[in-house]
């Protein structure tokens, strides 16, 4: 068997185990969110903020602002129950791999396959997300609200995409939907999010 055969075998091979993998993990993801209507609530909110934003009527921006308090709310608790569903699933299935090879996380060492908890990670998104909207109680600017609580939702989002792709691949993805990256939504969250966010995902 020459080189270039052996080398086509395990690029298929590969390919097959990480296309195995991802199956899996957006299978488990979608579950659990499957649950809840996470996606579609923040689809509203993104929309209605985006018309807020855009008005300039003090007045009717005041309304739009308003009609999406109970949105924000059903949002922050949907999606603390759906991380405490998640805290229940196997630790080994809900690894993100740091490492690019497949099923890295159960057959190299932990030093070579560094990785992180969804769960854990998971659980700082769900505390990012309340206390967006507390702070937000105690310092009533709503387009600072807006932003914070976007900058938490997409994090999460990018959290996700990592799990189920790659990291690569969800911060390509953040850029095509919102127009930022992921240094730029590290920035914009609470310094609290982002203390406890990068101590998870850097270990």
């Amino acid at each position: 068997m020459d080189a270039l055969t052996l080398f086509l075998l395990f690029a298929v091979g590969g390919y097959l185990l990480k296309s195995s993998e991802q199956r899996q993990r957006i299978a488990l993801l979608a579950s659990h969110l499957g649950r809840h209507q996470i996606e579609k609530l923040m689809e509203r909110l993104n929309e209605g903020y985006m018309r807020a934003l855009g008005e300039s009527d003090p007045a009717r921006q005041g309304q739009i602002w308003s009609m999406h308090e109970a949105t924000e709310q059903q949002l922050a608790l949907q999606f603390q129950r759906f991380s405490d569903e998640l805290s229940q699933a196997d630790e080994a299935s809900t690894r993100v791999n740091r490492n690019p090879l497949p099923h890295a996380h159960r057959w190299l060492p932990a030093l070579l396959a560094p990785g992180f908890d969804l769960r854990e990670v998971m659980r700082v998104h769900a505390r990012g997300i309340a206390q967006a909207l507390d702070s937000a109680t105690a310092t009533p600017d709503p387009r600072k609200k807006a932003r914070t609580l976007l900058a938490e939702l997409y994090l999460m989002q990018h959290s996700c995409h990592w799990y189920c792709r790659s990291r690569s691949v969800a911060s390509a993805r953040l850029l095509v939907r919102h127009q930022t990256t992921y240094e730029q939504l590290l920035d914009a969250v609470s310094p609290a999010t982002r203390d406890a966010y990068l101590k998870v995902v850097q270990g």
